[in-house]
């Protein structure tokens, strides 16, 4: 039997990792409802001052997490699907030293020891330690976060996601309404992830022991090499998305800035959706390029893409029409302003459906990726700055939008160059052009009845009445023109191989 044949063998159908998926998007959606609803209760209970500085908490967190990390998690995706035993527990070992001496430089870079740190921020490091520690003990517990699905234990991932989730929304919102500060909060927040760590380290121990080897310099060096290219463009990449954020605190108010970060919540459900079925089909991924059967995985990550837009464009559509009720049931009008800045980051968060980060990864085309990401994050942050001067908040989302595509073409060329695959066989156009276009006119269909119809009713009528009509035409349209069959018909025909 060929290495080809003995990849495929190994991989799981499609529809197993379907499977996988649908039980992380499970997962994950409760998760993001529980993200969702946290703000509910914290724009109710905090200051808008206050509930501004705990937005950027999460800003500070996401840049040196972007920077600090180094993709060194996210390695283990190529690493542990070809070890066993010994060789797994010091890959995770390696990964877990690097995380805790970086967790350390994070720590100092939001205290008040970092002479650099921006004067909006600075008002943070009033809560002496628990910042910096929080901040320590959240890049570490960041491992939990894939360790188990790189593993393939997806019931335990999820169960683990839903859990955490649940304790974190319920803990931070009984702190909030029971002494309205920010201070306990942030202090129910270092002891949430103090367990999380915990779990971590009880998962280590139950699955891999704690103990050696701990490190090993040429194994180490190796992990940190296919990384650190990886780490590069993604800290580059993460960056770029922080950028517009960053312009919007800088140029706008505490309170303005909060409008702003809550504009782009709808990024983390993107990310959450592609997480889902792209966690699922990696260590796939992984083993058919190995065994160079790269047309396989091209085909494997497509049909992704498909699961992922048949689910995405239809939320991105509905939330584009419906982003001022979406912001006021959500966040109270006071935060309205949020509407047209949402609508803006939709534009780009439609083309991340068109993933190809999973490809390159397994490419090992991390030092292209970081190239590109440098010169797009350059763009974003003079096209947010000069928008947002023009436009005001709205225009601060503009740079990311544009380097979000910039990115993409980059990407597919670099793919179709390096495989030899052409660019029209890198997706399946055809389907997602349906799927967004059935998506589009869905939307409007919701929109345009509840906007004659429903004009005079709450936003919360108008949210649900315009949530089902557009899922109802949805469904319809693509089933009568065959998209759904088409793709369920290509699910069934992988079942006995890719």
């Amino acid at each position: 039997m060929s290495a080809g044949l003995e990849a495929r063998a190994s991989v799981p159908t499609v529809r197993g990792l379907g499977r996988r998926a649908l039980s992380l998007g499970a997962a994950n959606a409760f998760d993001y409802a529980f993200q969702f609803l946290l703000p509910v209760v914290l724009v109710r209970c905090l200051d808008p001052v206050a509930f501004g500085q705990y937005r950027l908490l999460w800003l500070a967190v996401g840049t040196v997490m972007a920077v600090v990390t180094m993709a060194v998690p996210g390695s283990l995706y190529y690493f542990l699907p070809r070890s066993e035993g010994a060789t797994k527990r010091l890959y995770i070992n390696q990964a877990l030293v690097f995380l805790a001496g970086t967790g350390l430089v994070a720590g100092w870079a939001v205290s008040s020891w970092d002479p650099w740190l921006p004067e909006k921020i600075r008002d943070l490091a009033q809560h002496e330690a628990v910042v910096p520690l929080f901040v320590l003990l959240w890049v570490v517990a960041t491992l939990l976060d894939l360790l188990p699905m790189v593993e393939e234990r997806v019931m335990w991932q999820a169960k683990a996601t839903m859990g955490l989730a649940a304790l974190r929304a319920v803990a931070l919102s009984l702190a909030a309404i029971l002494t309205r500060e920010l201070g306990p909060v942030l202090l129910v927040l270092l002891a949430f992830v103090v367990f999380k760590v915990a779990l971590l380290l009880g998962y280590v121990a139950r699955y891999h022991g704690l103990r050696g080897p701990l490190l090993r310099w040429r194994a180490f060096s190796d992990q940190l090499r296919y990384a650190a290219p990886n780490g590069a463009a993604g800290a580059l990449y993460g960056l770029r998305f922080q950028a517009d954020q960053w312009v919007a605190a800088t140029l706008f108010s505490v309170g303005m800035f909060a409008s702003f970060s809550i504009a782009t919540i709808l990024g983390p459900l993107v990310q959450l959706c592609r997480q889902s079925v792209f966690h699922a089909f990696l260590p796939s991924l992984s083993r058919l390029q190995a065994a160079g059967d790269i047309p396989g995985m091209v085909k494997l990550n497509s049909r992704a893409n498909i699961m992922n837009g048949a689910l995405v464009f239809p939320l991105l559509a509905f939330a584009f029409v419906f982003a001022e009720e979406m912001v006021t049931i959500i966040y109270t009008a006071a935060y309205v302003g949020a509407a047209p800045v949402m609508r803006v980051s939709i534009v780009g968060f439609a083309a991340l459906v068109f993933d190809l980060t999973s490809v390159m990864l397994v490419l090992r085309q991390g030092a292209f990726m970081m190239c590109v990401s440098l010169v797009t994050l350059g763009l974003s942050v003079a096209l947010s700055w000069s928008s947002a001067h023009a436009f005001g908040l709205a225009g601060a989302a503009a740079g990311s939008v544009t380097a979000i595509y910039v990115d993409y073409i980059a990407a597919l060329r670099r793919i179709a160059s390096r495989t030899g695959i052409p660019v029209r066989r890198l997706h399946d156009w055809r389907t997602l052009g349906q799927l967004m276009l059935f998506a589009a006119l869905a939307a409007a269909f919701a929109w345009g009845m509840v906007g004659r119809y429903f004009a005079a009713s709450g936003p919360l009528v108008r949210l649900i009445v315009g949530g089902v009509l557009l899922a109802a035409v949805y469904v319809a349209m693509a089933a009568l023109l065959g998209t759904g069959r088409v793709w369920l018909a290509a699910v069934r025909n992988s079942e006995h191989g890719l």
